[in-house]
């Protein structure tokens, strides 16, 4: 009977021509291929999606300011692509105002509009005295300039549910397709009484309300300065 061969192997992974040989023979394993081309075509992709992407963000301004820099017929596809975009806006832009809700209007208001875009409820505080609820009252004005898209609406919330705990103010209610998609009680969850209007922003992105390349959510002041007698307030709250 055959005794097996000891065959010495000091690194199966090594490129030599002693482990070709054993390959040959299917004494080894062959080598598994290298990451390193796979990882350079990912970077190399990464890459040229960046530069392909650089002017997504660009408004009709910048755009214009490039025209020294970028391919003319490059520039005029991003420049129609963003016309196309405020155009598509505009038309949705039907609201641009924040609604005072009563009760007996609620479901026509807020429950059937919902089939033709996202309706956001505020339920504001009953007492004047609710740090919070002035934050969201300011930034549902704010929200509701810049996204006429989406209805905002604002109710008292002892108004709209009787006995409705005053300590759960203010409540977001987030309506679409006549359902509830969310519901945010009091800030607590954002940025307390210091919640920005980007913080609401990411909650409609997170929804579906808006796209995350919507040209509208690009990182420019969405609040005035505070006064010093706001700051002042905020810091008495906390």
């Amino acid at each position: 009977m055959d005794m097996p061969v000891n065959v010495p192997i000091d690194d199966p992974n090594a490129d030599t021509e002693w482990n070709d040989i054993l390959r040959q023979h299917g004494i080894i394993p062959e080598k598994p291929p290298s990451p390193t081309p796979i990882i350079e075509e990912a970077i190399l992709e990464a890459r040229k999606r960046e530069h392909e992407n650089r002017l997504e963000d660009k408004d009709l301004d910048e755009l214009a300011a490039l025209e020294d820099e970028e391919d003319d017929e490059f520039l005029e596809i991003y420049r129609k692509k963003r016309l196309e975009e405020l155009s598509r806006l505009q038309k949705a832009s039907v609201h641009n105002q924040v609604y005072p809700l009563q009760k007996p209007d609620y479901s026509r208001e807020v429950t059937e509009a919902s089939s033709k875009c996202f309706v956001l409820v505020n339920l504001t505080s009953s007492m004047g005295t609710n740090v919070e609820s002035r934050v969201l009252s300011d930034i549902w004005r704010q929200l509701a300039e810049k996204y006429g898209d989406i209805k905002f609406c604002e109710i008292r919330a002892n108004l709209c549910i009787e006995g409705y705990p005053e300590k759960n103010t203010p409540t977001i209610l987030v309506y679409k397709d006549g359902d509830i998609k969310r519901q945010i009680v009091t800030l607590r969850e954002l940025n307390g009484p210091r919640t920005r209007v980007e913080d609401l922003e990411k909650v409609l992105v997170s929804l579906g309300a808006l796209q995350e390349n919507d040209s509208r959510l690009r990182k420019k002041s969405d609040t005035p300065p505070k006064s010093d007698s706001d700051e002042q307030y905020l810091d008495d709250w906390d």
